[in-house]
């Protein structure tokens, strides 16, 4: 048995032991149904939060007011939830009370019926009140109860079912995909950091057009990026993007990422050309259209996006760099050495290959320059591509040179001398900068 589920079935048989009901419940439930192993298993129960936390030994309350107790056995921690019933929702996101009740009155509160199934470990059994077997079994995501109701209570479900129906590749069903487009723009009254955590399980999941998709198709996305629909209808030059318009391409190039991007490389796919929108222009006298300093445009325009949903800062400025450097590329065989191997060592270059890959087979088609930086990347694979310099500032000072901005140019001329392998040791180092500049 799964190690998690052995610990999560103990807690459940210490709960039935002492006379309570318990069952799994929620994503677990779904999962297991699915034939899929669980990565965490959250426990429903009739006991109350005093009687969970006298019977297990290692608890925390993380919200007793709302029936949670946190179950420590083993190795893991469990949530403990009594069943209840939400009253209103101020917020958009909790209930302002609860009332414990009974397992049939529970599930009514929940999202969707795949996920308000019960599961006894104990017995084998399925407890499905909201016929949630029928709707995994049909690959159907949809609403409990009153869709409407439902999103109105926690405005973050309109992206949930997204996630659910991209993640499952399952169909919504009319009502609850009717209530989703009808309330799209209520997403704007949660948080960004819940907005952003949800977006960023869509974007990375491999089914993340589908999700892209529905974000566009039921407004989703005009409410936490419109500049993605801006991307509509603007075209580009033909020779180079026979595919299609902005959108057209953006989208293309999300199909053709790996399965496992991680979350800035497929942001920067989804931001890389945010920017061609207000900077299209149609050059008569070459007949082109161009998107002159998209790039520098499209940076900024990213960081301000994703700096309004909240990203993180390590995110943002991989994105940014990303997006502002997508363009150097098309010169990188035109490169010295020494700046190609500066640009080869950037933190953010294995992500920039793939971004550049699927930029490519998105549009024209020509891996010309990917092919060259793998050429070069098996060249280098057997020396660091920065070396430890052969000189520093303190090196140059010992020898009567004194500090400020000539000293760290004439560092930086030493050091693309040894990157090209004009210069191998620290003697010979020395010898040009006397020989180049005697006087300083």
């Amino acid at each position: 048995m799964d190690p998690i589920k052995e610990e999560a079935t103990k807690v459940i048989s210490k709960l039935q032991q002492s006379g309570y009901l318990a069952y799994f419940a929620g994503g677990c439930v779904r999962d297991l149904l699915r034939d899929q192993v669980p990565t965490d298993y959250d426990i429903a129960t009739n006991a109350l939060p005093e009687q969970v936390t006298s019977l297990f030994s290692k608890t925390r309350s993380v919200g007793a007011h709302f029936g949670v107790i946190i179950v420590i056995s083993g190795e893991f921690a469990f949530e403990v939830a009594t069943f209840r019933n939400d009253g209103s929702y101020g917020d958009g996101r909790r209930p302002e009370s609860v009332e414990f009740t009974s397992p049939e009155e529970d599930v009514l509160r929940r999202d969707f019926t795949i996920n308000g199934i019960f599961y006894d470990p104990i017995e084998g059994s399925t407890i499905d009140y909201v016929n949630g077997q029928d709707d995994i079994e049909s690959g159907t995501v949809r609403a409990i109860g009153n869709p409407e109701s439902r999103f109105r209570e926690d405005h973050l479900r309109l992206l949930r079912a997204v996630r659910f129906a991209a993640r499952f590749d399952y169909q919504i069903e009319e009502n609850t995909w009717a209530a989703i487009c009808s309330h799209a723009e209520e997403i704007k009254n949660i948080s960004e950091e819940r907005i952003r955590d949800e977006l960023s399980k869509i974007l990375t999941d491999p089914n993340r057009v589908r999700g892209f998709d529905l974000l566009v198709e039921s407004g989703l996305m005009k409410a936490m990026i419109p500049e993605i629909l801006d991307l509509k209808g603007c075209e580009q030059p033909p020779q180079f993007h026979p595919e299609g318009d902005v959108f057209v391409h953006t989208r293309l190039m999300l199909t053709l990422l790996k399965d496992d991007p991680s979350l800035s490389l497929v942001l920067s796919v989804l931001l890389h050309d945010i920017g061609k929108p207000s900077t299209y222009s149609y050059d008569e006298e070459s007949e082109r259209i161009r998107f002159n300093g998209h790039d520098r445009i499209g940076a900024e325009m990213a960081s301000d996006i994703l700096k309004r949903l909240k990203f993180p800062n390590k995110v943002i400025e991989a994105v940014t760099e990303m997006v502002a450097n997508h363009m150097t590329f098309k010169d990188v065989q035109k490169m010295r050495e020494a700046k190609l191997k500066r640009f080869m060592a950037r933190p953010t270059f294995e992500d920039e290959t793939e971004l550049h890959r699927v930029d490519c087979l998105g549009s024209w088609g020509g891996l010309d320059n990917y092919d060259f930086l793998n050429q070069k990347r098996t060249e280098f694979d057997n020396e660091p591509i920065i070396p430890p310099p052969l000189l520093t500032g303190n090196d140059l000072i010992e020898i009567g040179w004194e500090p400020g901005p000539r000293l760290g140019e004439v560092l930086t001329k030493v050091q693309d001398m040894q990157l090209e392998k004009n210069l191998n040791s620290k003697e010979e180092a020395l010898d040009w900068v006397n020989a180049n500049y005697p006087s300083s």
